[in-house]
C-alpha cells in the first residue's frame, strides 16, 4: 500500500512575523516586510534595504543564556520555529542539552513516535552561519586566533540546526542537511517526502532556514549587482515580473514543516492541515549562478512534480513562483510555466510571495511551502505586490495586489537556485 504523507505542524520565523497565522494574514493582505537595513555598517555598499528578523528574543521560544551562546542566529530562529510547529504537531520538546528538562507547554503530551528512530529531521540551509564567520574573524583580526570561540565551527555548520532540533525532541532518525542555494528548503521537503514514502521514518520535521544579512553578505550579492538598490522605497524594492525591477531584496528567516505518514497521523490524532504529494528536481548543468534561460531543467522539475503526484497539468489551482524580482528568473519561470502548461497557463493563479518578504535564500522554498498549504487549507491566494508595470512576456495571471479567493484544490511551489538547482513541490486539500 502506498504511503500518504500529510502535514501536520508549521511554525515561521520571518521578516514579516514570528508565527504562522500572522504571517499569512500579513501576506493575503499585501504588507511588505522590506525596511531600512540596522544594524550594520554597509558603507560603500549599494543596497541598504533588506527583510531582516526583528524584536526576535529567543528567550520567548526557551532558549536560554547558555544554549543561545553555542547558535548563530540562523539555528536560533530554526529552533524558535520549531516551537510552534512542535505545539501545533503535538510533539513534546525538550531542553536540547538537559533532556529531563520539557517545556513548559508540552509538559504531560504524549510521545510523538514510539520508536525514536521512525522519526528524522531534513533541513535545508543555503550559507549557515555567515554571521558567526563574519564575527569572529574579526575578532581574530584585532585580538588575535586565541579569542576565537570554541563554538565557532558549531554555530557556523549548516546542519547543526538539524541537531538542535532533533536533540530537543529526540528524533534519532534520519538527519540530513541539503544546501542547494534558494532550493535548499524545497529539496529538503521534498527528500522528507520521498523518505516518508519510502517507509523511512514515520515523522520527518524539515523545510529551510536563514540568516545572511550581515555586512559580507550584502558585500558579495551587492558586488555581483544582484540587489535592488531602490532604498528609498524599500517596501516596493522586491518587485518580481515587474518591468522597473532591479534586483532581489535578501531576507532573512524561513519555516518547518512537520510531515508525518497518514495512519500515523490519525492514530495519534494530529491535525492534518495538507497533503504533500508531489516533488520534482533537475540541475540545469549551465552555469555556476544565472539560470538556464532555455527553462529545460524547470520544465523537466515541473513535470516530474506533476507526473509524481500522478495528476495532469490542468489539476492545478495556484503557483507560488520563485519569482526573485530578477530579469533572468522571472523570465525564465514564467517560459518553463507556458511551456508545461500551454493555454492552461492562462487559467492558473501565479504570484511570488517574495515581493513581500524578499528572497530567504535557503528558507524562502520553507515559508513558500507554508504558503501553499495555507493556500489549499483556506481557498485564499496571497498576491503578488509592486506589479506595477509587467514586464514584457509576463502576461499570465499574477494576482497583483490583491488577494484572491477561489477553490485551491492542488497547489505547486517552484525553488530555483544558484548552481542550477531546480525544487518543485506539490500539495493538495487533504481528503480522508
Amino acid at each position: 500500500m502506498s504511503r500518504r504523507v500529510v502535514i501536520t505542524g508549521i511554525g515561521t520565523i520571518n521578516p514579516l512575523a514570528h508565527d504562522v497565522e500572522t504571517t499569512w494574514k500579513k501576506l493575503l493582505a499585501g504588507e511588505s516586510g522590506i525596511k531600512k537595513t540596522e544594524g550594520l555598517n554597509l558603507e560603500g555598499i549599494r543596497c541598504l534595504i533588506s527583510g531582516q528578523i526583528r524584536d526576535f528574543n529567543p528567550q520567548d521560544y526557551y532558549i536560554d543564556t547558555k544554549i543561545q551562546n553555542k547558535m548563530d542566529e540562523f539555528q536560533l530562529i530554526s529552533f524558535a520555529a520549531m516551537v510552534e510547529a512542535a505545539k501545533t504537531a503535538k510533539i513534546p520538546m525538550n531542553h536540547p542539552e538537559e533532556h529531563s528538562i520539557i517545556f513548559p507547554p508540552f509538559e504531560g503530551m504524549p510521545k510523538a513516535v514510539k520508536d525514536p528512530f521512525r522519526m528524522g529531521v531534513m533541513l535545508g540551509i543555503g550559507v549557515g552561519g555567515m554571521k558567526t564567520f563574519q564575527h569572529y574573524d574579526e575578532i581574530r583580526m584585532e585580538k588575535g586566533a586565541r579569542r576565537v570561540s570554541a563554538f565557532l565551527i558549531p554555530r557556523m555548520i549548516s546542519n547543526l540546526a538539524g541537531s538542535w532540533i532533533a536533540q530537543s525532541v529526540n528524533a534519532m532518525g534520519v538527519n540530513t542537511c541539503y544546501v542547494t542555494a534558494c532550493a535548499s528548503a524545497t529539496n529538503a521537503l521534498g527528500e522528507a517526502f520521498f523518505a516518508i514514502k519510502n517507509n523511512r521514518a514515520d515523522i520527518i520535521i524539515s523545510g529551510g532556514f536563514e540568516s545572511a544579512a550581515v555586512e559580507m553578505g550584502f558585500a558579495g550579492f551587492s558586488n555581483m549587482h544582484a540587489l535592488s538598490t531602490r532604498n528609498d522605497e524599500p517596501e516596493k524594492a522586491s518587485r518580481p515580473f515587474d518591468k522597473d525591477r532591479d534586483g532581489f531584496v535578501m531576507g532573512e528567516g524561513g519555516a518547518l514543516l512537520v510531515l508525518e505518514e497518514l495512519e500515523h497521523a490519525k492514530a495519534r490524532g494530529a491535525n492534518i492541515i495538507a497533503e504533500f504529494i508531489g516533488y520534482g528536481l533537475t540541475a540545469d548543468a549551465y552555469h555556476i549562478t544565472a539560470p538556464d534561460p532555455s527553462g529545460d531543467g524547470a520544465v523537466q522539475a515541473i513535470k516530474d512534480a506533476i507526473n509524481i503526484a500522478n495528476l495532469k497539468p490542468t489539476d492545478i489551482d495556484y503557483i507560488n513562483a520563485h519569482g526573485t524580482s530578477t530579469k533572468a528568473n522571472d523570465q525564465m519561470e514564467i517560459e518553463a510555466i507556458k511551456r508545461v502548461f500551454n493555454d492552461y497557463a492562462y487559467k492558473l493563479c501565479i504570484s511570488s510571495t517574495k515581493s513581500m518578504t524578499g528572497h530567504l535564500l535557503g528558507g524562502a522554498g520553507g515559508v513558500e511551502a507554508l504558503v501553499i498549504a495555507k493556500s489549499v487549507l483556506e481557498n485564499k491566494i496571497p498576491p503578488t505586490i509592486n506589479l506595477d508595470n509587467p514586464d514584457e512576456g509576463m502576461d499570465l495571471d499574477l494576482v497583483p495586489y490583491k488577494m484572491r479567493e477561489r477553490e485551491v484544490n492542488y497547489a505547486m511551489s517552484n525553488s530555483f537556485g544558484f548552481g542550477g538547482h531546480n525544487a518543485v513541490i506539490i500539495f493538495k486539500k487533504y481528503t480522508a
